[in-house]
């Protein structure tokens, strides 16, 4: 799914238009500030100096969602937070809306609703609380934007209602097209929303597709950093800790994710969200090890030449291109020296000592609701990790087992990836408990 941000996405294979369904004779054309899309003539612009767009950030209080308020704070005549959404943090929620002073601020852990109400008495600002007001903010009539943020499985319903919508959806939450990927892509082609990668590896793709129109795709290659345990043997991991783990060499990122970036099993979501964000098959998407984090993912096309997009680890710089795309903002980011970097290395991935990247493969392989249960058996194998009660590597013990025990649908409804999800959950926390 090549996404084009305001106007229409467009599959890099067909060349249809989602918002249309209609096979376009070349991809979008630009005329002045706006983009004209060639089945029915229609026209789509962008210009932050129209009016600031509406940015609902679900996830507010977590790592992007803070920094998206970075970028929103720097720019803004552009942007404008409609909305604020925490699922646990109210204090810093409440923080939060003081300063941007969104229309809406929902906490989703209903026991802080009182305290977010009464904190925020006397602002305009509505507040709301529970799992389903975060999904009715996502389908607001005045959202533009929606920056799905939240950490988990949590995000798939939200993302959902987002693009049933027909937002914008500002895709940060990988868990979303790995657990719904196929759900998440049937409702794009069918309501006409865009979706726009936050993911660094991700962006790099997108940026580096950005005006290659209809030439073919031969692979894309995801970097990984290789995490904080990179050098080590693998008998060595059996006894590292959870502080170890959290110690990553080049992000600064939530507890969750980081763990996931020091097993890999980060960047084995990375390539189940790259299938569904760019319309790719397994054997098109690989993964090599780049301990500096310079380049941030590579495109190598038919006629076998690659464009890379890189930079230095910011996240504010993906966030920033997802909310102002086709346009590029002026920052005052650090630049990249070249200097500093005198050299930049690419190793293979160890898939045997970092089992989980196997794992991600062999469950996008099997399809259906296997990539579900790797989601949430992940999620509970992370989370008893991070409470000691398993090691490490125990960790993919529990991953591969459930994967094994979980009863296969090849074309899952939504329902069904509710129950496969509570299901999963069930079987690891049995494993973790014995």
């Amino acid at each position: 799914m090549r996404q084009f941000g305001w106007y229409p996405a467009v599959h890099p294979t067909t060349k249809t238009c989602f918002c249309h369904g209609k096979k376009l004779l070349s991809l979008h054309n630009k005329i002045g500030s706006g983009y004209s899309c060639l089945s029915l003539g229609f026209m789509y612009t962008f210009s932050p100096d129209i009016r600031r767009k509406q940015i609902a950030v679900l996830g507010s209080t977590g790592s992007i969602g803070t920094q998206a308020l970075e970028v929103i704070a720097a720019h803004p005549d552009c942007f404008e937070a409609y909305a604020l959404v925490a699922n646990n943090n109210v204090d810093l929620l409440i923080q939060q809306a003081r300063r941007f002073m969104p229309e809406v601020a929902v906490i989703a852990n209903e026991q802080h609703y009182k305290k977010l109400k009464d904190s925020l008495a006397g602002l305009p600002v509505k507040v709301f609380a529970g799992s389903e007001a975060v999904v009715q903010v996502a389908a607001m009539e005045a959202v533009d934007s929606v920056l799905a943020a939240m950490v988990g499985y949590a995000g798939l319903l939200p993302t959902l209602r987002a693009v049933e919508s027909g937002k914008t959806v500002a895709l940060a939450n990988k868990e979303t097209l790995v657990a719904g990927g196929e759900l998440v892509y049937e409702a794009v082609r069918q309501h006409g929303a865009s979706i726009i990668p936050v993911d660094s590896e991700h962006s790099a793709i997108f940026q580096c597709l950005a005006g290659e129109g209809e030439n073919e795709i031969e692979k894309v290659i995801l970097t990984a950093s290789g995490g904080p345990f990179r050098t080590k043997e693998a008998a060595e991991l059996a006894a590292v800790t959870k502080h170890e783990a959290l110690k990553h060499p080049n992000w600064e990122m939530g507890a969750k994710i980081t763990i996931d970036s020091a097993s890999m099993m980060n960047k084995g979501f990375e390539v189940i969200e790259a299938k569904w964000l760019f319309g790719l098959s397994p054997e098109q998407i690989d993964v090599v090890v780049h301990p500096q984090s310079i380049i941030h993912s590579m495109v190598q096309f038919a006629d076998g030449s690659i464009k890379a997009q890189m930079g230095l680890p910011d996240m504010r710089l993906p966030i920033l291109y997802a909310f102002s795309y086709p346009h590029r903002l002026k920052t005052e980011f650090p630049r990249l020296d070249f200097t500093h970097y005198p050299q930049l290395t690419f190793e293979k991935p160890d898939r045997t000592k970092f089992r989980n990247l196997a794992l991600a493969y062999e469950a996008m392989n099997r399809g259906g609701n296997a990539p579900c249960v790797l989601n949430a058996a992940n999620e509970a194998a992370v989370a008893a990790f991070l409470q000691e009660q398993i090691g490490f590597l125990r960790m993919s013990d529990v991953i591969e087992t459930v994967l094994n025990k979980v009863a296969f649908i090849a074309r899952p409804t939504y329902a069904d990836y509710v129950a496969t999800d509570a299901e999963t959950r069930k079987v690891a926390m049995e494993l973790i408990n014995k």
